[in-house]
């Protein structure tokens, strides 16, 4: 179990490790009653290490100034599941357990040892490592029997100071305090204006089975999508006073709201360096970002965003709150243009610049490439993110290409003086179209890596464990860098689950790290022999798992293949 638990032994052993300041000149009696009243005060965390069960606290890091927590699991076979969310930057975190130290006899006294030897002996073993974690996804450590112990979490950023989120608890499976993601995650464009954008999504289970209260809360800007609501909220506060870092040795409580974004009830703003005035000697007050909004709709799994700008690219996330435990899960965010002006503008595209391209479901868009000096040859690269696209290439009115796109494709014109070559792009009939596309009149300029002509991955039944499975793909003459990642899926997940998730254009830094198999370097001159095998180890018995494999050119850009649903066999 955690602090909140614990006996009263355990207790001294985290009170020790507090800020002096946050701790008590006596320890708490063996009073039960009153100490659970303690614990019961939320002050009572407040600039304190110690992680409470079943609360998500949220906290502050200074850029290369680590900080650590504990908490204490007093029996040995607990289920354990901790979840770290970083805001505004880059985190790099490690979580792992030590054993308890014995209590000492005193000479059969019955005595501990003294309080500072106690501490000594805490602080100055390392653990052993269970997980460590670097990026800006949100990234959880599950274990279904953890060891007791004093469990250490160590978080660092070294881009800047910034916020983070941390839950932990003894008690995942009746908790389930962030709201479950339905089957198909993404959000729907289903109308698309010059100043509207209309979209659905599944609601969440834990709305429609669970009956637990959720609210959706749709975040709009036009830079980038969003991992987390935290990092939406960070966004939000970083351009105005509600959100300033605390003067070193302070900390935020973790359910002091006032100082993440909300109103404050009194004027501890002074005292945590809140700017008052410019230079000039103006006074200055909070401004809300133009290009990120945040609107809470309820429970409606339907929403128009209206007063939008025409022709303008926006990203839009979606995220489920639960709103008894203020706690949310974000879907897969997506992106659209809106419609241009009565005329339609057409694209520039720069010569060796990847371009970013949505198409509406039967809709098309124009773009136009003009190299700025003379070419022999212009190479057109395109990656079709879902479905297949149709591309026409004109070169000064004249038809020089019209083909069906999907996946990876590229095609090679011969140049012309001065020549100016317009694209026109027409989407799906099945559904809104994403793709990229990049233009370029130097033959060595290419971002996107060579793919063979068959994508998919093979899967050699006959070589079926208990625990692993072998399986193969194809490579080509170029040598490309190749990553295998692999996922545990329900057993009844279908084709029709697997193709709702083929997004070729999903790279493999938006998978988690503990899903990556291996990377590695792979081509062959002889292109009948470029074919890879993979034995991929320590699988579970009976389980179904998604394979995805991504080839990564030397531009940097990933394209995944076709996805691979395997199972390893029940018995051996």
């Amino acid at each position: 179990m955690l602090l909140l638990r614990c006996p009263l032994p355990l207790l001294l052993l985290l009170l020790l490790l507090l800020p002096p300041d946050s701790r008590p000149q006596k320890l708490p009696t063996r009073d039960e009653e009153l100490f659970q009243m303690q614990i019961r005060d939320k002050a009572f965390f407040h600039d304190s290490s110690v992680i409470p069960d079943g609360a998500e606290i949220s906290s502050y890091l200074f850029r290369d100034t680590p900080k650590r927590y504990f908490f204490v699991v007093e029996e040995d076979n607990t289920p354990l599941a901790v979840t770290v969310t970083p805001c505004d930057a880059p985190l790099e975190w490690k979580l792992s357990v030590q054993e308890l130290p014995e209590e000492a006899s005193g000479e059969g006294s019955g005595d501990p040892e003294p309080l500072e030897q106690q501490k000594q002996q805490i602080t100055n073993e390392e653990g052993t490592e269970l997980f460590s974690y670097k990026g800006n996804d949100v990234e959880y450590f599950v274990s279904s029997s953890s060891p007791s112990g004093l469990y250490q979490l160590d978080l660092l950023s070294t881009e800047k100071d910034t916020h983070f989120k941390v839950y932990a608890t003894t008690t995942p499976e009746s908790d389930q305090p962030y709201p479950e993601l339905p089957y198909d995650p993404r959000i729907d464009v289903t109308s698309l204006g010059r100043t509207t954008v209309t979209l659905a999504w599944k609601p969440s289970p834990t709305a429609s089975l669970l009956r637990q209260p959720i609210q959706y809360c749709i975040v709009i800007n036009k830079e980038h999508n969003f991992k987390s609501l935290c990092a939406v909220e960070a966004k939000l506060s970083s351009d105005d006073a509600f959100m300033m870092a605390p003067k070193p040795g302070l900390d935020f409580s973790p359910f002091d709201f006032a100082h993440f974004g909300f109103p404050a009830d009194n004027n501890s703003g002074k005292d945590r360096g809140f700017l008052k005035s410019s230079k000039f000697g103006r006074q200055t007050s909070p401004k809300p970002r133009v290009d990120l909004h945040r609107v809470c709709i309820g429970n409606k799994n339907i929403f128009t965003v209206s007063d939008l700008k025409p022709d303008t690219q926006y990203y839009f996330d979606m995220f489920a709150v639960n709103t008894n435990t203020n706690m949310s899960t974000a879907y897969v965010g997506t992106f659209a243009r809106t419609k241009e002006e009565a005329k339609q503008k057409t694209v520039e595209l720069k010569d060796g610049k990847v371009t970013d391209v949505f198409i509406k479901r039967k809709g098309a868009k124009f773009l136009r490439f003009a190299p700025v000096s003379s070419h022999q040859k212009v190479t057109f690269s395109v990656h079709s993110c879902l479905d297949a696209v149709q591309i026409q290439v004109r070169r000064d009115g004249k038809l020089l290409l019209s083909q069906s796109v999907e996946g990876v494709r590229q095609f090679q014109l011969r140049g012309k003086a001065k020549a100016k070559y317009l694209i026109r792009l027409k989407g799906s009939k099945k559904g809104a179209s994403m793709l990229k596309i990049l233009a370029t009149s130097r033959p060595n300029k290419q971002s996107f890596p060579s793919l063979p002509e068959d994508t998919r991955i093979k899967a050699f039944d006959k070589l079926r464990t208990c625990s692993s499975v072998t399986v193969a793909w194809l490579g080509t003459q170029e040598r490309n860098k190749f990553c295998i990642y692999k996922r545990e899926v329900d057993d009844n997940y279908n084709e029709e689950q697997k193709k709702r998730e083929q997004n070729q254009c999903l790279g493999p830094d938006t998978r988690k790290k503990s899903e990556k198999v291996l990377c590695k370097y792979f081509h062959s001159q002889n292109i009948q022999k470029a074919v890879t095998t993979e034995t991929i180890r320590g699988l579970q018995p009976g389980k179904s798992y998604l394979l995805d494999v991504y080839v990564i050119g030397h531009g940097g850009h990933s394209v995944k293949y076709q996805s691979k649903l395997v199972k390893t066999r029940k018995f051996c």
